[in-house]
């Protein structure tokens, strides 16, 4: 007994403790069969196709009318920087909604010829709630164009979802081009939008 409770004050020492640098939980993503399943089910829903068409929308107004985006949604396109923010608390959509559209932004960018460089997942303690940050992070496959610069496509891609208590809060979509003479100029954030969301006429 009383090395169950020393196991519990030492536990409720470190959550107290942990940062983002040193969180109280680092542990790779790894989606079980079931989780697999409920997102392939997940696809298929009128639920998925409607975030979908509505980020379609609103990146539409950004290319028109940017003061009309809703304000849940924000854009970024200030080179090397492009991506958005989604504030998912200011919407009705759930936890496993908002980690499944993580996951398909994920499964996006492969298609993109990129690989994942580390999927990873970060608990720690903040003053008023438990913070968790589930993240992938993508990089560009290598190749040598006709200019013997390699391609880059939109540089080295963070995808992260960051939920308070267990709730969703904000997903971060972020593609950051390299610099330097090595590359080629990054494609543009319409072209990124045009492939991530199948459909974008911006």
């Amino acid at each position: 007994m009383a090395d169950l409770w020393s196991y519990f004050k030492t536990l409720f020492r470190q959550a107290k403790s942990s940062t983002p640098a040193h969180p109280l939980v680092h542990e790779l993503i790894v989606r079980s069969p079931q989780e697999k399943a409920d997102y392939a089910q997940w696809r298929e829903t009128l639920v998925f196709q409607r975030m979908k068409q509505w980020v379609r929308d609103q990146y539409g107004l950004f290319c028109t009318q940017p003061e009309d985006v809703s304000e849940p949604l924000q854009f970024l396109d200030t080179a090397p920087n492009l991506g958005f923010a989604l504030y998912f608390h200011q919407t009705g959509y759930t936890a496993r909604e908002a980690t499944h559209f993580l996951d398909y932004l994920k499964e996006q960018v492969l298609h993109m010829d990129y690989r994942v460089q580390v999927s990873d997942l970060r608990t720690y303690e903040r003053p008023n709630w438990v913070e968790t940050v589930q993240r992938h992070y993508l990089k560009p496959r290598p190749v040598i164009c006709t200019d013997q610069k390699l391609r880059q496509r939109f540089g080295n891609i963070t995808i992260d979802l960051l939920l308070r208590d267990e709730a969703p809060y904000l997903l971060r979509f972020r593609a950051t081009a390299y610099r330097d003479h090595l590359f080629q100029e990054p494609e543009s954030f319409a072209q990124l939008m045009r492939e991530l969301f199948p459909g974008t006429t911006a």
